[in-house]
């Protein structure tokens, strides 16, 4: 049953998806999408309205709607952050979105304006702050923070006792080994394995694959 109505900031295949994750598998009726006067190109997406977000608490005021920023991953999340705040500070209280098919195990709810998908499996002791995306199938382990504005992405394993702090960015399959902190605004790569603390802003990548010298019917598979 629908018991709360929001609107979704974003026009790209993120707010797509937020708009089918929240339609099929929460309490909330997605109403609208809101974005910048100068992103707008049609009057709608995805079947609804597309409202200019400087006119937004005009039309779909905060006291009657929640907001829900959809958007990426894109300079170390600030985008996201940016609109967040924006939203906030015009008094909307930030919907969450946590799949019905997440097992979320851990006694502390998270923060708003998250976004967290299927199969993933939060552990007991875990907290996740506000604005942070959890993509399909990751292993958050107990004990783990997960500090604002953060994104990790798919079937990443985070060991028990990680700190995660502000705006980073976790590649698919990457693994955190247990009690180290990642530092601000990390970026790990995909593939990436990463086994003590990180720097501010650091970027870890993960060792490429390299082409073998004979083709795949010159190997003998036993």
């Amino acid at each position: 049953m629908k018991t709360k109505k929001v609107v979704i900031i974003g026009s790209t295949s993120n707010a797509r998806l937020a708009k089918y994750f929240f339609a099929y598998d929460s309490e909330y009726e997605p109403v609208a999408f809101s974005v910048h006067t100068k992103y707008i190109e049609q009057d709608e997406f995805e079947g609804l309205p597309l409202v200019a977000f400087e006119t937004l608490q005009d039309k779909y005021p905060p006291d009657q709607y929640e907001a829900f920023v959809a958007v990426g991953y894109t300079k170390m999340n600030k985008i996201r952050e940016m609109l967040y705040n924006e939203c906030k500070t015009m008094g909307y209280t930030m919907a969450n979105y946590i799949s019905s098919r997440c097992s979320y195990l851990s006694q502390f709810q998270p923060g708003d304006n998250c976004f967290i998908l299927e199969d993933n499996t939060i552990q007991p002791y875990v907290k996740i702050g506000n604005n942070v995306v959890l993509w399909s199938g990751n292993h958050i382990g107990h004990d783990v923070l997960i500090e604002d504005h953060c994104f990790i992405t798919s079937h990443v394993v985070v060991s028990g006792f990680v700190k995660i702090e502000r705006n980073c960015f976790l590649g698919v399959n990457a693994t955190i080994r247990d009690g180290i902190t990642i530092a601000p605004e990390t970026l790990i790569a995909a593939g990436a394995i990463i086994m003590k603390d990180t720097e501010e802003k650091g970027v870890y990548l993960a060792q490429r694959s390299v082409k073998f010298e004979k083709n795949s019917d010159e190997i003998k598979i036993s």
